[in-house]
């Protein structure tokens, strides 16, 4: 057994990368707001290397509220004027803006299927084409790889691990039995 290439190549002093890859990538989330917070994570990358939102992702937790998915629904301008003075996060107005109008689509996936990852169960499973054409039905600033990296990194989508990572039987071991369908 050994890891996946990807993780062979990334070098970072504080070993993010790795621990993420270890203790995160492909694992199930069952928490909403977790869920939520990973959906902002993964915008927030769009255009910036992972490293950098994985060095941030403290100061994201704390700029939104530990990702409430409540909290942030409720923002107002002031708190967009707030994150964009934000230092610690990716002061991107589109990106704060799509967090906002995101959290209250999720408010109502929530109403309807009675949580967020219900409602991923609820179309699980999907290519990633299918999955693309309904988060762009439904969310903001949610491009092919974005939503391709989302749902690899919580299981509903293979290609986390390549089977010889010796994380790979770690994540089979944590993930659901609806998860594993194809």
């Amino acid at each position: 057994m050994s890891y996946c290439n990807y993780i062979k190549t990334i070098t970072d002093k504080n070993n993010l990368n790795k621990i993420y890859h270890d203790e995160y990538y492909g694992f199930p989330i069952e928490d909403d707001n977790e869920l939520f917070g990973r959906l902002i994570l993964e915008i927030n990358q769009a255009g910036l290397s992972w490293t950098t939102i994985l060095n941030k992702q403290e100061n994201f937790r704390k700029a939104y509220h530990h990702f409430s998915i409540k909290k942030i629904s409720l923002y107002k301008e002031k708190d967009i004027t707030r994150l964009l003075n934000d230092a610690g996060i990716i002061r991107n107005k589109l990106k704060i803006n799509a967090a906002i109008e995101n959290a209250k689509t999720v408010l109502l996936l929530q109403k309807e299927f009675g949580s967020f990852k219900n409602w991923l169960q609820h179309h699980h499973p999907k290519t990633k084409e299918e999955w693309v054409k309904i988060f762009k039905q439904h969310f903001k600033f949610t491009g092919g790889e974005i939503v391709n990296e989302f749902l690899m990194s919580i299981g509903f989508l293979h290609g986390a691990h390549t089977e010889d990572c010796i994380i790979y039987k770690k994540v089979l071991k944590h993930k659901p039995e609806w998860s594993k369908k194809k």
